[in-house]
C-alpha cells in the first residue's frame, strides 16, 4: 500500500509538472512544491526505508523457512505473480525512481524520528491484531518468547532506521549533494 501510494503521488507530481509547465500561476507554483514536498518525504521515510526491509528481510526468512513468513497455504490463495508484486518489485522500482528523480531528504533527525514513529505504530498495530485475534500476523511471532519478541522489535526498528541512513547517503552519492 505505501508502494503504490507513493508512486500514485509521484505520477500526479509528474502530471502537475507538466501541466503548470510555462504557467505563471503562483498558487500552481505554491500546491506543486508542497506535492513535491511530500513525494520526497514519502521517498525518505516510508518507500525506501520500507521497501527495502520488507524486501532484505521476507527473503531472508522465506530462504530460511517459508513458513516463518509466507505458509505454503498461501499459495492457495495468492499467485506467486502477486506475491512477487509485493515482495520483489518493490526493490528495483524504488531503485529506479532513487536514480531518476532527485529527493530532498528532511533533516536527519526528523526521518529518523519519522521512521521511528512508523516502526513504532506498526508494531503497536501488529500486536493489536494479535490481541484482538490471537494469531499472530506474521507466523514467525509465534515462535518467539516475550522476551525475544521485545528484542525483535527493537531489531527491526534499528534495521529500518539504518536503511534510512542508507537510503539518505544513496541519494546524495547519485545526484552528487552533500548536507
Amino acid at each position: 500500500v505505501i508502494q503504490a501510494v507513493f508512486f500514485g503521488i509521484c505520477v500526479l507530481t509528474d502530471l502537475s509538472s507538466l501541466l503548470t509547465r510555462g504557467n505563471d500561476s503562483q498558487e500552481q507554483e505554491r500546491q506543486l512544491k508542497k506535492l513535491i514536498s511530500l513525494r520526497d518525504w514519502m521517498m525518505a521515510v516510508l518507500a525506501f526505508p520500507v521497501g527495502v526491509f520488507v524486501v532484505t528481510m521476507f527473503w531472508s526468512i522465506y530462504i530460511y523457512d517459508r513458513e516463518l513468513v509466507y505458509p505454503k497455504l498461501l499459495d492457495n490463495f495468492i499467485p506467486a505473480w502477486l506475491n512477487h508484486g509485493m515482495h520483489t518489485t518493490v526493490l528495483p522500482f524504488v531503485l529506479i525512481e532513487m536514480r531518476t528523480t532527485h529527493h530532498q531528504y528532511p533533516s536527519r533527525s526528523c526521518g529518523l524520528a519519522a521512521v521511528c514513529t512508523f516502526a513504532v505504530g506498526y508494531i503497536l498495530w501488529v500486536c493489536w491484531i494479535h490481541h484482538v485475534t490471537g494469531v499472530w500476523v506474521y507466523p514467525l511471532l509465534e515462535h518467539l518468547s516475550p522476551g525475544v519478541k521485545i528484542i525483535f522489535f527493537a531489531a527491526v526498528t534499528v534495521i529500518i532506521n539504518v536503511f534510512y541512513l542508507v537510503g539518505e547517503v544513496l541519494n546524495n552519492y547519485i545526484w552528487d549533494t552533500q548536507k
